[in-house]
């Protein structure tokens, strides 16, 4: 019996022994555990700043880039707008040229047709009442 005792103690004591071990081997597991959570915690940290970086260096650039667009936009417009104003005043300055050309043909005519009213007063006469009776039958007829 004493025998029996003694590997009794001895298989208490080995069974002590291997608990105890497993409890290192749990606790050091923890532990290991516990470090690549923090480690993760401050690399997922790490991630999200950069991200904001990123993203906030993106909408800068994009603001930047709009802000660039928008200034060449306004200079075409208003180039074109220069563009438009030189081209209305060539314009304007022609019209005005041919319509000093259209009144000049027309005093010339005006003195013309005068000139021939005066030297033949009855023809005159006459070719206007044949335009009005015939301008009368056109008006009549609608």
């Amino acid at each position: 019996m004493a025998n029996k005792e003694a590997t009794s103690d001895e298989l208490k004591a080995e069974a002590r022994r291997a608990a105890d071990e497993v409890g290192r081997h749990a606790r050091r597991a923890a532990d290991e555990a516990g470090e690549a959570f923090e480690t993760a915690r401050d690399r997922g940290a790490d991630l999200y700043e950069s991200a904001r970086e990123k993203g906030a260096e993106f909408v800068d650039s994009a603001r930047r880039r709009g802000e660039e667009y928008l200034e060449s936009a306004r200079e075409r417009g208003h180039e074109y707008a220069e563009r438009a104003r030189r081209e209305a005043r060539r314009i304007y300055r022609e019209g005005e040229r041919r319509a000093g050309e259209v009144a000049s043909h027309a005093e010339d005519y005006y003195d013309e047709v005068s000139g021939a009213v005066r030297r033949h007063p009855a023809q005159a006469l006459g070719i206007a009442a044949g335009l009005g009776f015939l301008l009368g039958l056109i008006v009549a007829r609608r």
